[in-house]
């Protein structure tokens, strides 16, 4: 066997291993969620779990069967039911979605007929199998919800009380978590040309000039984040976007979500269905960006933008080059960052100094997504590939992009120039930030 035709068959081992692992996981994410819970619509901007499931054991079928091969298991109607543009999740509650036993089999029907595919399948042929971009970008979206039904069962009423299978490290922030890490002005590059991994908002690779700023060594913790509470932060109308005033003052935010106090000076939070007192030095998590903001401003600082972070995570000063990860281009190995969902927490800030980045900035992967102060919107020499719906149609409509992946994070799922976008009022996501100057 030639050198080429080992590497191929080394690669399709892989991709089933890894797709195999990827199921694993969502279904022991659901194991113990009864049917009631999976059907059930736990909030409004969040999809039922059962229809998460079946979606995607669907776009496995639309990917790794009918675009790659045109071959379809499925009538049309079933691809309607889990098109995610033609229903919005407001619909989805009434949709005639699979229920788990019928899903169950679907999507192992789906996986059989995936991978007697890709047994034949020619990995040097056409963008979409070449290297097996396809089935990374099957295996990034199982990944991503994943992270989404997370955000959906910490918001069941019922609660859901996972069993943490990593134990995490006991933080030590430097400077008591108030150290900021200066960035010289100049030149890097951001974003990338891959085309295997990436997704086509972060592709092309381009260079951006960033002029001398500073950045928190540590995404904000609880503990500082309780100060502006308690000073009266969220009272404090100068601080605040005049649309972030309004929504606050609406929906009657006091503080980050999940947060409550049960006597004066003292804040408890939900986790899971679980009540515990708030971790004064882990990272604030379930905060929207308008509340960020007016941390950042009640601080005397600012939140940072998108190059910024990137440069801060991703730029190697001294060889001038870009790393894939903070601390360099090795895989993640469980040492250098808190992803991969299994703690079922952000770690306390610190607690990884093998992760930290060129310029010695910490927690960049992991813990919680960190807002930014850019709007998301088209790279120079963007081209939408495989479809628009995944990253075009949200080019300059109010969303704000998100860096870093969090606790929640699947590791394939994440690297320095991987972005996510929400609306400013998100607070659903497990998401944090950190601030600059």
């Amino acid at each position: 066997m030639d050198t080429k035709r080992r590497e191929t068959e080394h690669l399709k081992r892989e991709i089933v291993a890894q797709l195999k692992e990827g199921r694993e996981r969502t279904r022991l994410l659901l194991e113990n969620v009864s049917d009631a819970d999976l059907a059930a619509q736990h909030d409004e901007i969040m999809s039922p779990l059962i229809w998460d499931y079946g979606h995607i054991g669907n776009y496995e079928e639309l990917w790794l069967l009918n675009e790659a091969f045109g071959k379809t298991l499925s009538d049309r109607a079933l691809f309607d039911v889990y098109d995610a543009s033609l229903h919005p999740r407001s619909e989805r509650p009434s949709l005639n979605t699979l229920d788990r036993p019928d899903a169950d089999r679907y999507l192992d029907a789906v996986r059989e007929a995936a991978i007697c595919s890709l047994e034949a399948a020619d990995l040097d042929s056409g963008e979409l199998l070449r290297d097996g971009f396809v089935y990374n970008m099957v295996l990034l979206h199982e990944a991503q919800h994943n992270e989404t039904m997370l955000q959906t069962l910490q918001l069941m009423p019922s609660g859901y009380r996972p069993e943490a299978r990593v134990e995490l490290p006991e933080g030590n922030p430097p400077g008591g978590g108030e150290e900021m890490k200066r960035i010289p002005a100049g030149t890097f590059i951001m974003g990338t040309d891959d085309t295997v991994w990436a997704l086509d908002n972060e592709r092309s690779a381009h260079e951006v000039y960033v002029e001398e700023f500073e950045i928190d060594t540590v995404p904000v913790t609880n503990r500082a984040f309780m100060e502006f509470v308690e000073d009266g932060g969220y009272e404090k109308r100068e601080l605040w976007d005049p649309d972030g005033w309004e929504w606050k003052v609406d929906e009657h935010i006091h503080g980050p979500k999940h947060w409550y106090q049960p006597e004066r000076h003292t804040w408890w939070t939900q986790r899971f269905g679980f009540d515990e007192p708030v971790d004064p030095d882990a990272p604030v998590m379930h905060v929207s960006f308008y509340e960020a903001e007016a941390y950042a401003q009640w601080a005397g600082k600012r939140l940072p933008t998108e190059a910024e972070w990137e440069k801060a995570a991703s730029w190697d000063p001294v060889t001038e080059t870009k790393r894939l990860f903070p601390w360099g281009d090795e895989a993640w190995n469980g040492t250098q960052a808190n992803l991969d969902q299994l703690a079922f927490r952000p770690a306390r800030v610190g607690a990884y100094p093998e992760g930290a980045s060129a310029y010695g900035v910490l927690g960049m992967l992991g813990d919680v997504w960190e807002w930014t102060d850019t709007d998301f919107y088209a790279y120079p020499g963007f081209r939408a590939f495989p479809y628009r719906e995944y990253s075009e149609v949200f080019f300059d409509d109010g969303y704000v992009v998100l860096r870093g992946g969090s606790f929640a994070t699947r590791p394939r799922a994440v690297t320095n120039t991987f972005r996510n976008w929400d609306f400013p009022i998100r607070r659903q996501l497990f998401v944090g930030f950190r601030c600059a100057r």
